[in-house]
């Protein structure tokens, strides 16, 4: 019996613990889904816009994939600040907006059309990727020691849907856009090089007649 009210009382001890918790605390936690609130909605404007830059038919499809997935994601974030009886707010996150600007700096610098800016999509997109996974991960984690299993569970949904994205972009890299990349222009190389020698050779032709 004293077994069983000691191993009670450790219980109710460790769930303490894991429901009390400071102001500071949650204002960090809620400055954290500010912070995201604010990356996912920017992500809803940019992913547009790497979707028509895009070349492979299966990239353009990835991004319009998760735009949709995207903006399921920002109403989830509005349901977390309604269950801490909050009002969705956003504030602006330098990580996406540095992130959003690389991918534009890509589009840019990339010739359209080709396999490269393809390549180069979806790196930034996988940097897009890995930093939601660190923060929503971060995030679900501070819910569970608020003792809040919903908000938790609502994160970790996010996380596994931001898993799974950057597992299908990897797959279409390794698929073919990589190798497509890799070898894009090597034909018209191949063909320019045997003018180049045959003008040399009429060159040296011309030149022995002299």
């Amino acid at each position: 019996m004293a077994k069983s009210k000691t191993s009670s009382s450790k219980m109710q001890a460790e769930d303490s613990m894991q429901t009390s918790y400071s102001p500071e605390f949650k204002e960090f936690f809620v400055d954290g889904l500010k912070d995201i609130y604010w990356a996912e909605k920017h992500l809803t404007k940019a992913l547009p816009k790497m979707q028509k830059a895009a070349t492979s038919e299966e990239l353009k499809a990835a991004f319009g994939e998760h735009l949709e997935v995207t903006k399921n994601q920002v109403m989830r974030l509005e349901q977390i600040f309604e269950l801490l009886g909050l009002k969705a707010q956003a504030k602006k996150c330098d990580a996406m907006a540095g992130l959003v600007e690389e991918a534009n700096g890509i589009i840019e610098e990339t010739e359209k059309g080709t396999h490269i800016r393809d390549a180069g999509l979806i790196m930034a997109a996988q940097k897009v990727e890995h930093y939601e996974i660190a923060t929503y991960g971060g995030l679900a984690q501070l819910a569970k020691t608020m003792g809040n299993e919903e908000i938790k569970n609502l994160l970790g949904q996010t996380l596994d849907e931001e898993k799974q994205a950057d597992e299908s972009l990897t797959g279409l890299a390794e698929g073919s856009i990589n190798q497509s990349a890799a070898t894009e222009g090597m034909e018209e190389q191949e063909t320019e090089e045997p003018a180049e020698e045959y003008a040399s050779v009429n060159l040296k032709t011309k030149t022995r007649k002299k």
